[in-house]
């Protein structure tokens, strides 16, 4: 059981470690991140009640459009709106969010906590659970959580440092439930072709991802170049 867990964990505490060692030039309070990755844990709980209410309106129609009502309006809409609120109400106010890179670095921790959630309960289905389950997910789904937080936390730092508010907290949502949407739709169309589109949106997401993130590194005012 503990060598379970610790397979459904281990890739989260990576990328967890990967994100703050980026974040190298004004670190976040590790006690904001660590409540930001709890906090993440625990709205999975409350998304999965939502989700099962956003299901009972769910439109008849064919076998696509029921898996693109689940991938973005269930999973995509759903979970992301969770986390968006989470991420308002943890750092919007808060003064320690004060480079571009914090935006993301927060809305990953979140992530990262809910993905950490849904591994475990994964591995420990008695149905699709196990190693393979929690091997398989620690390539796909965790990265694809990471980089619907950087997503978020770009746009979410745009309109929190550099103002259209309005605007960018728009693109930080809702690009957000797009990527995840998709990402979903992608495994649960049924298509058999569709593994190529995933492979190029999948590798395309993570590449975006990582540049995303270097660019606000750049952009850090702490940087020793930019005084």
């Amino acid at each position: 059981m503990s060598g379970l867990f610790s397979h459904a964990v281990a890739p989260i505490l990576i990328l967890c470690a990967y994100m703050y060692i980026r974040d190298k030039y004004e670190k976040e309070p590790i006690r904001l991140l660590v409540v930001g990755a709890v906090l993440g844990i625990v709205i999975t709980f409350p998304i999965i009640q939502a989700q099962y209410f956003v299901m009972g309106f769910m439109p008849l129609t064919t076998e696509i459009g029921e898996a693109a009502y689940t991938s973005f309006i269930v999973a995509g809409f759903v979970e992301e709106a969770f986390k968006f609120v989470l991420l308002l109400a943890l750092t919007w106010r808060n003064r320690n969010l004060n480079e571009p890179l914090d935006g993301i670095v927060y809305a990953v921790f979140i992530s990262l906590g809910f993905a950490g959630m849904e591994n475990v309960l994964y591995v420990f289905n008695p149905e699709i659970g196990g190693f393979e389950t929690g091997l398989l997910r620690a390539f796909t789904s965790v990265p694809a959580h990471m980089m619907f937080g950087v997503a978020m936390g770009y746009y979410f730092a745009r309109a929190r440092l550099f103002g259209d508010v309005a605007i960018n907290m728009i693109k930080a949502f809702f690009s957000a439930v797009f990527l995840h949407g998709a990402y979903n739709f992608f495994l649960l169309s049924g298509i058999w072709w569709a593994l190529v589109p995933f492979a190029i949106f999948f590798g395309g997401m993570l590449v975006i991802g990582v540049r995303k993130i270097n660019k606000y590194v750049r952009e850090s005012p702490f940087r020793p170049e930019a005084g």
